[in-house]
Formats: structure tokens, sequence, C-alpha cells
């Protein structure tokens, strides 16, 4: 017996468009979810990211370029005592949007990729001190219990391909 899959939706529209493709492009270099790593935990200078990462000085400089062209991070000076003005590099809204991105990474590596002992890191929520995770929920505030309960639609600025 031969098995019909019907053709899926999707290859209806164009890609052209496609915001995860986008964003991909801004954020998939390696080592750039790493730099945002560290700016969500507080380490903002570039020798301090250098150091904590191990990241090459200029890979680390292009990635933080490139979340300031994105406008990602913002550059904001600073002067140690004798020395020359540097800057350090702060989240703008949009990377604050950015936020239940890597908190989910963080999930998925916590449950496939960590040691043994556990995940090297927690986050808490500050008001209560319970543990924060990312879940979804639909516009009218159901919670989708099921990834598969989500079904993909076309957009609003989705286009039909030629």
């Amino acid at each position: 017996m031969t098995q019909t899959t019907a053709r899926p939706e999707a290859l209806g529209w164009s890609m052209e468009t496609c915001t995860i493709g986008r964003a991909v492009g801004v954020l998939g270099e390696k080592g750039t979810i790493v730099v945002l790593r560290e700016v969500f935990n507080g380490v903002r200078r570039f020798a301090d990211m250098r150091e904590h990462t191990g990241m090459p000085r200029q890979v680390l400089a292009d990635r933080l370029a490139s979340l300031v062209e994105h406008g990602v991070l913002r550059r904001v000076p600073y002067r140690e005592p004798g020395s020359r003005i540097r800057h350090e590099y702060r989240l703008t809204d949009k990377g604050f949007d950015l936020y239940p991105v890597l908190l989910a990474v963080k999930e998925w590596g916590d449950r496939y990729l960590a040691d043994p002992g556990g995940p090297p890191l927690t986050l808490a929520h500050r008001d209560c001190g319970a543990e924060v995770h990312t879940e979804l929920h639909c516009a009218d505030g159901h919670a989708v219990g099921a990834y598969r309960d989500v079904v993909p639609r076309p957009g609003p600025g989705a286009r039909r391909r030629g």
C-alpha cells in the first residue's frame, strides 16, 4: 500500500519576505547569540566579553558592530580614570525584545545539552524568586500545550508564489 502525502500549503507562498530568514540574517552568525547572552547577563564591555567568551578580538568586534548596525545594541561611552574613552554595549528596546528568544534557546540547551549536573544558569523572577520559563499563548490568552496545536497561516504580508 502506498501512502500519498498532500503537498504542504506553505509551498504556495513566497519566502522572499520571510521574517524568520531576515532574523537569522541578523542573529545567525556564529557567536552573535553568545554576545547577546553576555549583554543580557550584564557583561557590557568589550574586554570583559572577550575574556569571558574567549572569542577572537576581530570576531567579537564584528558581531558587536553588526548588532549596533541592526539597532539591537547601542554604544554608550565611558572613561576609566587616566584612560581614553571606550564604549559599553547596551540593549535597545529591539534588543530587549530578543529576551524570549534567548530564553527559549537556553531552555532547549538545558533540556538536551546540559552536563549531568544540570544547567550552569537558572533565571528567576525578581519579585517572587520562581524560575522563569517560556510559554506559548494565543492572542486570546490560551496556553498552547502542544506545539503541534500551532497551525501556520499566511500573514498580512504573504505573497503567492508566481
